[in-house]
């Protein structure tokens, strides 16, 4: 069986999980496995599906309601044993700075540029899928 690398997809609106779903495709690179989305559109659902294990990165839409993506980031962050790393979708550059409050691993812009955020996924995934040294 191929490896697959799961990615939690967050946020209220259905378009913006949609571009994103389009802009990931089936692998955000060439060296990564296969991609399964896994869209949240709720805090609750979020939270879940982190506690059950088994998500490798997130995409957190910061524009979210009502629970914006750089809270959802930031209590992830504190609360979820070695939470995957976190793309925030941020909605204007002057955002970057919630974005490092959050701890944020990644930031990238909306609307969704495909290009752009399949490349810091790739990023994310290659750190996160590394094989351990040690």
């Amino acid at each position: 069986m191929e490896p697959t690398a799961t990615v939690l997809v967050y946020s209220h609106d259905a378009n913006t999980r949609q571009q994103v779903r389009l802009a990931i495709g089936r692998r955000p690179a060439a060296d990564l496995p296969r991609v399964e989305i896994l869209e949240c559109a709720t805090l609750p659902a979020v939270l879940t599906a982190l506690e059950q294990g088994g998500v490798d990165a997130c995409v957190l839409d910061g524009e979210a309601v009502p629970a914006g993506g750089m809270g959802v980031c930031r209590q992830i962050k504190d609360e979820i044993y070695r939470c995957p790393p976190v793309l925030l979708l941020i909605g204007r550059p002057q955002d970057a700075w919630l974005a490092t409050w959050s701890r944020a691993d990644a930031t990238a812009a909306l609307p969704v540029d495909p290009v752009a955020l399949a490349r810091s996924l790739a990023g994310l995934l290659r750190a996160r899928l590394a094989p351990a040294v040690g």
